[in-house]
């Protein structure tokens, strides 16, 4: 028995059961929920043709754009904007209680005009720079508008020629405010009152920031998750992970003994690995996702078991173990490859053309497969090797082979 090599085999082994330890929950509780997880709001627009805008391809881009600056403006976390079809659009917004609000700030046109007392409309939303809300001197709500150079001088010259006049203020053809101008006003800068509390006037102020959407949008389907039904459902996945893992592990010690073992450990790299890429590549979690996952991690041991089954074979025809251990990686790595490329293309197929839900299951399962080539290839064989040059485990039996001697 060689000391030196059974204690890097041990401390490998520890190694990689401490830092599973430390960071599985770190890493999973920082992946982004979606939806069915977490709770929210589910809406779907659609764009619709006006005299003025018809729906084109360009149009639905900007509307994206501009829906995804309101929400971030909102402040809600990890919200999912997508295009559906030609015309569609879908947005989730997990932690979303309130689907009217969100529909009202997210889905408005938001037209901004100035019209004078015969109608005529003298400036528009484009020519604003930006818009705070803030409190007046008397407390009250109100939004700040700050106009371009160009738009500056169009609202002095429209307040200089409507003195004792009303300025109509408009969004999406409702009108806001309708004050009347007491003086020509300079500096670039406006107000709108009549917003009843603070919430409002930062609802209108993002509206006006992001600009107007380029064409009409109609709300086709509103579905709210509750939070208690999104910690149900995570709950539940939860379960199902720890008991499709929990089966794999003792399956392996049951069938491969040493070498189950040594395959359950390289199980916990593919875990943290597969979490760890999950977390970078700012992949939302959703129950589909999940389920790729947890297929995944029965895959994740398929190339284990192929290699395992091979090196029975080398064993039976009378190799020492490492000699078999070599030759059983060498004659599977083929049949590992072939197997898993096959899911791997299946998976980016259903990636590139399938739907939202379907996206989320073809990349947990597709990175799975990947990594769990990598972990059974490496990982695997890494371990087999520090344990047969440690010399200590002599028979068979214990890497799955025969009775041994």
């Amino acid at each position: 028995m060689r000391k030196g090599a059974l204690l890097r085999f041990f401390v490998v082994i520890f190694a990689i059961i401490g830092i599973f330890a430390c960071t599985v929950g770190w890493l999973a509780g920082h992946i982004r929920q979606g939806l069915d997880l977490q709770g929210g709001t589910h809406i779907v627009m659609q764009a619709e043709d006006t005299d003025q805008n018809k729906v084109t391809p360009e149009a639905i881009t900007q509307v994206i754009n501009i829906m995804q600056k309101r929400v971030n403006e909102m402040g809600l976390t990890e919200p999912i904007i997508q295009r559906e079809g030609s015309n569609r659009i879908i947005i989730e917004l997990p932690g979303e209680k309130d689907p009217q609000k969100a529909i009202d700030t997210i889905g408005k046109t938001a037209v901004l005009q100035f019209k004078d007392e015969e109608g005529n409309v003298r400036l528009t939303g484009e020519d604003l720079k930006d818009a705070k809300e803030q409190l007046g001197q008397n407390k009250q709500p109100l939004v700040s508008l700050k106009f371009s150079d160009e738009g500056g001088k169009k609202f002095a010259d429209l307040t200089a020629a409507n003195v004792g006049r009303h300025i109509g203020i408009y969004l999406d053809g409702e009108m806001l405010t309708n004050p009347v101008v007491n003086e020509a006003i300079t500096g670039g800068a406006a107000v709108i009152t009549g917003q009843r509390t603070l919430e409002e006037a930062k609802d209108l102020a993002i509206l006006l920031r992001s600009g107007a959407l380029p064409v009409k949008m109609s709300v086709l389907e509103v579905r709210t998750v509750g939070p208690s039904l999104g910690q149900d459902s995570k709950d539940k996945s939860i379960v199902a992970f720890t008991i499709g893992l929990s089966l794999v592990v003792l399956f392996m010690l049951a069938v491969y003994r040493i070498s189950g073992f040594v395959a359950d450990t390289a199980l916990l790299v593919y875990v943290l690995i597969l979490l760890g890429v999950l977390y970078l590549l700012h992949a939302t979690l959703t129950l589909p996702s999940i389920a790729g996952v947890i297929l995944s991690i029965g895959m994740a041991v398929d190339a284990n078991v192929l290699i395992f089954e091979r090196f029975k074979e080398e064993i039976q025809e009378g190799k020492i173990l490492r000699l078999a251990v070599q030759a059983g990686f060498k004659r599977a790595f083929v049949t590992i490859f072939d197997a898993n490329m096959t899911v791997i293309i299946t998976s980016a197929i259903l990636f590139f053309l399938g739907s939202a839900t379907v996206k989320g299951f073809a990349l947990t399962l597709g990175l799975g497969v990947a990594v769990s080539m990598f972990t059974a290839i490496t990982v695997s064989r890494t371990l087999l090797m520090l344990l047969i040059d440690a010399n200590w485990i002599h028979n068979p039996w214990w890497f799955g082979g025969g009775k041994g001697v």
